[in-house]
Order: structure tokens, then sequence, then C-alpha cells
């Protein structure tokens, strides 16, 4: 479970890096740089989403266990 939220993790990071790389770039057409951009930040929302609700899905299922302080008091 650990490597899952790893690679999620570095994925999103790769995203977001891909954004910075299109918002930068020095190109003729502003347009497709701002969809790539766009498509970019999009897919780093959705799997930063995705990886909220795969963490949630394996608390629930008991995969992982909260540490700290306790839910109830």
């Amino acid at each position: 479970m650990k490597y899952l939220v790893l690679v999620a993790f570095i994925a999103v990071l790769a995203s977001l890096a891909s954004a910075l790389f299109f918002m930068m770039r020095n190109g003729r057409d502003d347009k497709s740089r701002g969809n790539h951009m766009a498509k970019a930040l999009a897919l780093r929302v959705g799997l930063s989403i995705l990886l909220f609700v795969c963490i949630l899905i394996a608390w629930q299922l008991g995969y992982i266990q909260p540490t700290g302080l306790p839910a109830t008091r």
C-alpha cells in the first residue's frame, strides 16, 4: 500500500511539473500551450482525488491504520 501511495504522489508531482513546463515554454501558439497546461492540471486534480479516495477505502477496509490522536475521546 505504501508503494501505491508513493507512485501516485510521484505521478501528481510529475503532472504538476508538466504543467509548469507547458506554462514556461516559449511558443508561437498560446492557445495550444494553454490547452496542454490545462490538461496537465486537470490530470493532477484527478490523480489527487483518486489518491484520496483510495486512501479512504484502504482505511475503511483495514489495510492502513491511523496513528496519532484517537478519533473518540
